[in-house]
């Protein structure tokens, strides 16, 4: 800096202490150069805040953005283009749905659906990465212009107003000392750069329709993005419906211990006998008659030799009735099934009887049908 230059400055900064400790009293802008510097100062605040508040709403997770931040800037400075997207919450969701979806196979009709509801996921993180690269470009982008064009240039050009008003003030408080063809160059600056500020602040100010434009792209992105969602979840929702009705729809399947084949201590002849892991409890006041010894078990296969035309069960234990309306049975009695009291109760008919009988005791062959 020149010996003049820093003599300006050490004026300038006399001039405002005089004016901050000593209460000397500076030249007055205007109303409406006041009212304009106001907005433009609460535009540059806002603008600042939205720029990083859109990021947030982007990306919310804020260690995942210096993450981001950091793998991107290693890759410009080793040439590389390619940047690394955003891992989107519904794609980590998603991820997870598949993952534990295809452990449990095709057979599982839960796992069939976290797969496809794992797939759509997948989808809306698409949706969302389309979304972050339209607002990226038709919001952030011309506000951060405007940041680094428009409001910057206006910020310097008022540094210089104030910078000139205070070296006048100065020439002027001095005006014995300082000779008068100083102070009227001084004023002069001070009303150009005035005039040049006050030009571009109307402008700024004025110009609606690039302020509205990115506004309206944002909203129009956002609508974009919600519109793709909710078809992409609403054809979701139809197919968990369906695989919901579906699995309602389903007989009821009873648990059936497997026969273990071992061969005899006494005999060379090789035999099957049975050990449920879960035996069923007996209802209240109900209690099991013992089997007769030798009675033969329960074969998994002679299911297949009967005619099942009609609702029907097998009986898994011997019951005997301790009330009356109770249908008593043997171990592997077939029984037709007549109607389902309550979720303990099967109502049937067993060789011209009928009555009551504890669910527990019986391997239903075929449901009742569904009301």
């Amino acid at each position: 800096m020149s010996v003049s230059g820093m003599k300006k400055q050490l004026h300038k900064a006399s001039q405002m202490l005089n004016e901050r400790l000593m209460g000397a009293e500076g030249t007055k802008l205007d109303g409406d150069f006041l009212k304009m510097e106001k907005s433009v100062t609460v535009i540059q605040t806002l603008l600042d805040q939205l720029l990083t508040r859109t990021t947030e709403f982007l990306q919310p997770n804020p260690a995942c953005r210096v993450k981001l931040n950091m793998i991107n800037t290693v890759s410009r400075i080793r040439g590389q283009t390619r940047s690394t997207g955003y891992p989107q919450t519904e794609a980590t969701l998603g991820d997870c749905m598949l993952r534990y979806g295809r452990q449990l196979g095709p057979g599982s009709e839960f796992g069939g659906a976290l797969s496809s509801a794992g797939e759509v996921l997948q989808q809306v993180a698409q949706a969302r990465d389309v979304l972050d690269v339209k607002i990226q470009r038709s919001f952030i982008d011309p506000l951060q212009e405007l940041q680094e064009t428009e409001l910057k240039e206006i910020k310097l050009q008022l540094k210089k107003v104030n910078g000139r008003r205070l070296d006048f003030d100065y020439k002027r408080r001095r005006r014995g000392k300082t000779r008068g063809d100083d102070v009227q160059l001084a004023w002069d600056k001070f009303l150009s750069s005035k005039e040049l500020a006050e030009r571009s602040m109307f402008i700024l100010l004025q110009n609606d329709v690039d302020q509205l434009s990115p506004l309206a792209a944002l909203v129009s992105a956002l609508l974009d993005f919600h519109h793709s969602a909710h078809r992409i979840l609403l054809g979701l929702h139809g197919d968990l419906q369906a695989r919901l009705t579906s699995a309602s729809n389903k007989p009821e399947r009873r648990f059936r211990p497997k026969r273990i084949r071992v061969r005899s201590d006494h005999s060379a002849t090789a035999g099957f006998y049975y050990q449920p892991s879960i035996t069923p409890a007996a209802p209240s006041g109900v209690t099991e008659a013992p089997s007769r010894p030798g009675s033969p078990p329960i074969s998994c296969y002679a299911d297949s030799q009967l005619v099942l035309d009609q609702p029907c069960c097998r009986a898994v234990y011997s019951f005997l009735p301790n009330h009356q309306g109770e249908l008593g049975f043997s171990e592997g009695n077939v029984i037709v099934l007549t109607g389902r009291v309550d979720a303990n109760w099967f109502e049937g008919a067993l060789e011209g009887r009928a009555g009551l009988f504890p669910v527990s005791y019986v391997d239903v062959l075929v449901p009742l049908p569904l009301v």
